[in-house]
């Protein structure tokens, strides 16, 4: 038996799955760590509990199916992006918490550089907004907040990196300091253009290039690691939503994936050509292969699934996510309630991070059935804002079908209203673990274990399309409440 095992390390969660060589499933474990919330609109993780979560999820997965070192051709690593760690050289600890790509900290740093005219040079370069999403901002805090460390970074005691990166130190037994183009392009640091680190912007936020991490392909060889009972390279890096689009195969231009995670992000592959958004969507690098990247435009929504988890951990009107949409069927349709869910701020196309949440159109009959309807439809409104704005930049002419991934793709009835609200197929693959499948792939097809990308291509397979049922009057009537809500909001 030969096996391939992808660790996707989440937002909320910790997962190893082995694949076989066939690339299917043959074992998941799991495991939630804590989030931290140290002040209002701040989102923190230990380094030390995901890397216990890693190994944990790692070890668990090989005993239970009996996989032994020799038998797993390499490992594919995927991660949550632009999630921030600054740790020692030496013994390998961060000197703070990681900052969290959803914690909005440096939303005045941002602010700062965009009065200063800034924002304009670090787009052409990056592809990327000044916001406090990105890692760059997170990496300044760090090192203008933690005593000393400053200091130590200039005298190259302290290494930067994303999750990805910090993971690979750890595997390596810091023998590996490295990071993938995907990863890369997430930080706010890097020349998506140029494919290295920029230089001038490192100035411009103060961050030596000393502590950056060497930037490989895709498909890499990103050292090896003894922790599992024998040497197993690392074959395989990839940011979760890039990793994403590699599992929907899509390699061509045109094509475009949408996941419902904890937020929700869609890329449209773009090709070789970077294309500049004219609607403040970012342009990224979708994977890079053998040193050719290819690039893509993408829309971040920062609450989707996390809204779900809203209505189960505050509200307590759902007791597990699968009811969510059990629930909304029962909705009155004559009620039309709209939920902006910014609890974090706005992300694409509106880019508020100071903008908060708020519910219109409540009655007094309005109950937890209209509030999951409202919740579940305003993941379908804000994906549609994401597809006007990329049709926009891409060509509106353009026939996208659009493939799904994530928890929340699960769920039919979510699906369907995505498909009514869009007015156009959505279509749900039989292999929904993609972003975990797209680690793997890159570590399997560099280990010459799986095929290469017209051979993997061949292999997606579709579980489900949703086409539109609602008329068009209606869907247009509900967008045009959403987008009065979300003006509303953004003015409050």
């Amino acid at each position: 038996m030969t096996f391939i095992l992808a660790i996707d390390q989440g937002t909320t969660s910790s997962r190893a799955i082995l694949f076989d060589a066939q690339m299917q499933r043959v074992g998941t474990a799991q495991q939630e760590f804590t989030q931290y919330f140290p002040q209002e609109g701040w989102v923190e993780h230990d380094p030390e509990e995901i890397w216990d979560s890693v190994l944990n999820v790692c070890r668990q997965v090989i005993n239970e199916v009996g996989a032994s070192p020799d038998q797993i051709a390499g490992i594919g690593i995927t991660n949550q992006r632009e999630t921030t760690v600054v740790w020692d050289k030496t013994t390998g600890k961060a000197i703070h918490n990681a900052i969290v790509w959803q914690d909005r900290r440096t939303a005045e740093i941002c602010q700062r550089f965009r009065d200063a005219g800034c924002e304009d040079d670090v787009t052409a370069q990056t592809g990327l907004l000044l916001d406090p999403y990105f890692s760059g901002t997170k990496v300044k805090w760090i090192l203008d907040t933690v005593p000393g460390a400053r200091d130590r970074a200039e005298a190259g005691e302290l290494l930067f990196g994303t999750i990805d990166s910090f993971l690979i130190w750890r595997l390596t037994e810091g023998r590996v300091h490295a990071t993938d183009a995907t990863n890369a392009a997430r930080t706010l640091l890097f020349d998506i253009h140029r494919g290295n680190w920029s230089a001038e912007i490192c100035d411009l936020l103060d961050v030596p290039l000393s502590m950056l991490p060497e930037v490989r392909d895709c498909a890499a060889d990103f050292g090896q690691t003894g922790l599992f009972g024998g040497m197993i390279p690392i074959l395989g890096v990839a940011g979760d939503q890039q990793a994403a689009t590699i599992g929907q195969a899509c390699f061509q231009p045109g094509m475009m994936k949408s996941t419902y995670g904890t937020g929700c992000f869609a890329l449209l592959n773009t090709g070789t050509q970077p294309v500049e958004s004219k609607n403040r969507l970012l342009t990224t690098i979708a994977y890079q292969l053998d040193g050719q990247r290819t690039y893509a435009l993408e829309g971040s929504i920062f609450i989707a699934g996390a809204a779900v988890q809203w209505l189960r951990d505050a509200l307590k009107i759902i007791d597990s996510a699968p009811q969510s949409g059990e629930l909304a069927a029962q909705a009155d349709p004559n009620q039309h309630v709209v939920l902006v869910p910014a609890f974090t701020g706005l992300g694409a196309p509106y880019w508020k991070p100071d903008c908060r949440g708020a519910m219109f159109g409540l009655t007094r009959n309005s109950g937890r059935a209209e509030i999951a309807r409202a919740t579940l439809e305003s993941i379908a409104f804000q994906t549609r804002d994401l597809w006007h704005a990329m049709q926009g930049d891409w060509g509106a002419d353009a026939d996208v079908i659009l493939r799904v991934d994530g928890g929340m793709s699960a769920s039919d009835w979510a699906m369907q209203g995505l498909s009514d609200i869009l007015g156009a197929p959505v279509d749900r693959p039989v292999m929904q673990e993609t972003t975990a499948l797209g680690a793997a792939w890159l570590a399997g097809m560099k280990a010459g274990v799986y095929p290469d990308q017209a051979g993997f291509a061949d292999t997606w397979a579709l579980d489900q399309r949703f086409e539109p049922i609602l008329p068009e009057a209606d869907r247009e009537a509900a967008y045009e409440r959403w987008k009065r809500a979300v003006q509303a909001t953004m003015a409050f």
